[in-house]
């Protein structure tokens, strides 16, 4: 019986009608089902995934309007010329996002590059939960249930990245388990159509 039911599941995240018409559900099912397959957190990828591109590590330069008001300038250098160093502590608090951002509502978070979902927050604990860790970690702080695993990987040394070459942040778990500092300037994308 489990077994069908996880490949029942598997079927619907994986159907193109799926795909056309609900990606943020899918993204959840998809995550869902590694969480219960027992798959070990996070999904990890080499170092080609952030070879040189067209555009440092991306084929293509952050998106023009990015949401928050994030600057483009950052953006760009953190996203796609950078390796290891972060938009600087507490960079999202002085943004519009926490004037914006939907406080009954899970946000879905979009690649700044390429537009793609790669977290939706919060998931299994409360905005206000959300953003006390966020702040007292001076960047989003993402969990395992709240990650896109479609389009997010993490590196041997920790560095979070999209599939598609974008610099994210860091893993850096604590007591309670994997912890994505995730720049918000590598998250302020718009969905691409």
């Amino acid at each position: 019986m489990k077994i069908v039911s996880k490949i029942s599941l598997l079927l619907a995240a994986t159907s193109p009608l799926t795909s056309a018409f609900a990606p943020s559900t899918t993204g959840a099912m998809r995550r869902a089902l590694a969480l219960r397959a027992g798959e070990k957190l996070p999904i990890t990828a080499t170092e080609e995934v952030m070879s040189q591109k067209k555009h440092g590590t991306s084929d293509k330069p952050v998106q023009k309007d990015l949401r928050w008001k994030c600057d483009y300038d950052t953006a760009d250098r953190i996203c796609n010329f950078n390796r290891h160093y972060a938009e600087h502590a507490g960079y999202w608090t002085s943004t519009t996002f926490l004037n914006e951002v939907d406080r009954e509502n899970p946000t879905e978070y979009y690649d700044s590059v390429t537009g793609e979902l790669l977290f939706t927050a919060p998931v299994g604990r409360t905005m206000e939960e959300y953003l006390k860790e966020s702040q007292s970690h001076g960047w989003p702080s993402f969990r395992d249930e709240e990650v896109n695993w479609d389009f997010v990987r993490c590196l041997p040394d920790g560095e979070c990245v999209s599939t598609s070459g974008t610099h994210l942040g860091h893993n850096i778990p604590d007591k309670n388990g994997n912890r994505y500092c995730i720049n918000l300037v590598s998250v302020a994308g718009r969905p691409e159509e």
